[in-house]
This record gives C-alpha cells, structure tokens and sequence, in this order.
C-alpha cells in the first residue's frame, strides 16, 4: 500500500469515526480534539472489524483460558526466568526488539505465559506411547565427537585428505588448511553431537556417523559453507531406550510443540473445555476460534481454496 493511499484509508477511517460519535456520546472518551471526541464505543467498534483486533482477541481468549486451566503449573518465577533468558541474550538492544516488534514489557511476558502454559497443557493432554519412545529412540543417533578441517574450496580438501593418507597428523592440516577459526588451533576438534543438534548440517552429520572411531572422509564432504574433511574420534554406544525415557520424551513434546497442527488441537481442546462463547454479534459471526474448534474443516477450506485458486 502506497502512502497516499495509507493516507486515504487513515482520513476514511476517521471520517466514519466522525459521524458515529452522536450515537455514542454516552460511552466513555478515549481522545478528546477541538470540536469532538473519540469514544470507546467507537474505537471498539472500529477495532473489532480490523484483522488485528481481531487476532488480539483470539490471544487473549486464549492466554486467559491456558491461565486459568495450566496457571497453576507455570509460576512467576519461570516466566520471569524466561523473560530474563531474552533480556541478557539482547543486551542493551532489548528494549529496541521490543518496540520494533510492537511488545511491551509486559505483554510481551504474556506471550511467554501462554507459551508455557500450552506447553503444560501439551503435556496434560497428549501422553507419549512406549511405541512412540521406542520409535524415536530406533532414529536416534548418540553422542558423536569428531574433528574437522573446513576448506573454501574442493582441491583444498582433497589435498588434506592426500597428506592425511600420507600421514601427516589431521591436528597439523587443521592448523594450516581449516578456514574454521574456532577450531583450526584445537585440532579441528568440535564438541560432540547428536541426532538433536541443530547447529551442523545435516550433511556432515550423516558424513560423519557412517564412520567408525578413528576413520575419515575419503572425499570432501560439500555443505553450504564449503567443503569438509571429517574424523571420527569416539562414538558414544546405544543402550536400551528404558535408561533413557526422560530425555525421549523431552525431545518428543519438544517435536509437537513446534508443529502447528498439534498445538493448534491441543488449544482447541482447551477452550473447548473453557466453553468459551464470543458475544458481539459481529464478531461471532466471524468465526474467529474455527481453526482451534474445527481445525480439520478449517484446513480443508484452506485446501479447496488453495486448489479452487490455481486453476
């Protein structure tokens, strides 16, 4: 939207502001100008017809129905904990994130508050299975430590892979050959991995648990980056998923937790629960809470749409 056109939309918006306030000069003001004022009742009703008002309102009901049903299983003091976790992560530039992202202090504690509390309503609400810890635990890979030497180019790797096979000391290459900084002077060495990391690509880790202790790549292994060559210094063993159901399950819900569909069930069942009923007229109508309360004709309204439009 241009801003000539941003304008037009700001000047008709008040412009209807305007000639509703007779009808409502009853309700309490909220700005006063020369010659008129704006009402609740008017602004409300301006808000609740716009897509962030309305979208205000579904965090709201949803924040308050998690709190009166989980409140009691996330304290203060873990919010609080969390909000400090983010604050010392921005620094000094935490205020300016908040603001640019239209947060304030507290409302932006009240995202993490509902945060918490869907994850224990996610917990309360969908349990893991022996077949579901047993099936995560077969995908699994353990601890992984390894060293490495990261080349910008692929003849650079192939010549370390040639001077590895002659046998000069992959902590020597990794001095003179690594462009990773942080490693190049500590032999190329990275903190172990597993299956759950999220900080290496997923190429290396497959490159590098196809070895056994003591090998490494024979080819240059290409990633976004560049090129790598990979050794194996020790791989942690597998034991029985029974010595480790606590951390299976962490890393299950933590998998649910980031896909939209389940949490989108979990907090249908929440407010199904909460027998939330919205009514404003106006807003009822709009359905607002459909994708929580029937979120499998939701998507297929999403998908017929979707399809009806590419043809």
């Amino acid at each position: 939207m241009n801003k000539q056109l941003k304008r037009i939309v700001v000047l008709a918006a008040t412009a209807a502001i305007g000639l509703s306030t007779a009808a409502c000069s009853s309700s309490p003001t909220v700005v006063n100008y020369k010659g008129g004022k704006i009402t609740q009742d008017e602004y409300y009703t301006q808000m609740k017809n716009t897509s962030a008002g309305q979208s205000t309102l579904v965090s709201l009901i949803i924040y308050r129905t998690l709190k009166q049903q989980y409140g009691d299983k996330v304290s203060s003091k873990k919010i609080n904990a969390e909000y400090n976790k983010y604050k010392k992560q921005y620094g000094s530039s935490f205020s300016s994130v908040l603001s640019y992202s239209g947060l304030t202090t507290d409302s932006f504690k009240q995202n993490l508050a509902t945060n918490l509390y869907s994850i224990a309503a996610l917990k309360d609400l969908k349990k893991v299975s022996t077949a579901q810890e047993k099936k995560w635990w077969k995908s699994y890979t353990p601890d992984v430590t390894v060293q490495h030497i990261s080349t910008s180019s692929k003849s650079d790797a192939e010549t370390v892979i040639k001077k590895l096979k002659s046998g000069t000391s992959f902590a020597t290459l990794a001095k003179k050959y690594s462009t990773d900084t942080a490693t190049k002077n500590k032999g190329g060495k990275l903190a172990a991995f597993d299956s759950t990391d999220t900080s290496l690509s997923s190429t290396f880790k497959k490159a590098a648990w196809k070895l056994k202790e003591g090998q490494y790549t024979t080819t240059p292994v290409k990633t976004s980056s560049g090129y790598e060559v990979i050794k194996v210094l020790k791989v942690a063993k597998k034991d029985s998923y029974a010595n480790h159901k606590k951390f299976i399950d962490k890393q299950i819900y933590q998998t649910w937790a980031a896909d939209s569909n389940t949490m989108t069930k979990i907090i249908g069942k929440v407010l199904k629960k909460a027998n939330v009923e919205i009514k404003d007229k106006d807003l009822k109508s709009k359905n607002l809470l459909s994708s929580y309360l029937n979120p499998s004709a939701s998507t297929s309204a999403s998908s017929a749409s979707t399809s009806v439009s590419g043809n």
